[in-house]
């Protein structure tokens, strides 16, 4: 393939990994496509099934080896994080919810699965605490208890 191919097929790779929300999965494929296509420029790699088994090799390697550092360098597993900082958070239950049973409430506008972990129910609107958060859940109890 024509050194500029590569390069060309490198651009679209970058872009489409710049377009999807960070996985890096196609940023390697890019890289491997420049590198190919460098490659080729210089003079380096001859035949079309060199050049493919040179991106193949390149591609996976880096994909494999790098991928899962970069990803946690990165901070992607700061999510948790993220959530558990919603202990203490005000929320607002959208319906009447009976001591220890489930429901939804609101919080920073939007509404979320809830547990109630209180001995008493909590009523609609009453102004509620979140005490833990397990998953995508919330454990909340009144503040009438404080």
């Amino acid at each position: 393939m024509i050194w500029w191919y590569w390069v060309l097929l490198g651009l679209v790779l970058a872009a489409i990994e710049l377009a999807t929300p960070g996985a890096f999965f196609f940023a390697f494929f890019a890289v491997a496509a420049l590198l190919v296509g460098l490659l080729e420029f210089l003079g380096v790699l001859g035949s079309d099934p060199v050049q493919w088994a040179v991106f193949s090799v390149l591609s996976i390697g880096c994909l494999l080896l790098l991928r899962k550092p970069l990803t946690e360098w990165m901070g992607r597993s700061d999510h948790a994080e993220a959530v558990d900082s919603l202990v203490g958070e005000l929320v607002v239950p959208v319906s009447v919810i009976p001591a220890g049973e489930h429901a939804r409430a609101e919080l920073r506008g939007a509404i979320w699965n809830v547990r109630n972990v209180d001995s008493r129910e909590v009523v609609t609107g009453e102004r509620c605490r979140v005490v833990a958060v397990r998953e995508l859940e919330l454990d909340i109890r009144s503040e009438r208890n404080r």
